[in-house]
């Protein structure tokens, strides 16, 4: 994979908070960086994991200027995690993907031509669960 730049202001910052989710990692990191929307930054939210999480996301680091990594010392759960990562997030808009999750390459394009076009605050989709009882 050839690394990235993002020279210019992000339209779409994409949090993701990071907690011991190193065998689900690397396929969320992948399906945002396979967006066909390409003016993203990923802010990604070490909360302190204690596996090999931070390899992971350094390994991303050196793959795309896109990926950024902030860690913290200490655990301290979900809602901060994605808190810090609004604090830092450049774009115009800001989406949120949990690390043991992926997404569909075309879901931001899509979800900001709709807060494009409604002047919404707000938009979201749907999703479906992958797993041994999936259902949409």
């Amino acid at each position: 994979m050839t690394k990235k730049k993002n020279k210019n202001k992000p339209i779409l910052s994409v949090v993701v908070p990071v907690y011991n989710t190193e065998h689900y990692l690397g396929e969320c990191l992948d399906s945002i960086l396979k967006q066909t929307l390409v003016e993203i930054e990923i802010i990604c939210v070490d909360d302190a994991s204690t596996d090999d999480s931070k390899n992971v996301l350094i390994t991303y680091t050196q793959k795309d200027d896109r990926v950024r990594v902030i860690s913290k010392n200490q655990n301290e759960g979900l809602i901060a995690a994605r808190k810090t990562g609004v604090a830092e997030a450049k774009g115009r808009y800001i989406g949120f993907v949990d690390a043991d999750d992926w997404i569909e390459p075309n879901i931001y394009e899509c979800l900001i031509k709709e807060a494009m076009e409604h002047d919404a605050d707000v938009v979201s989709c749907s999703y479906y669960l992958d797993g041994d009882n999936s259902k949409r």
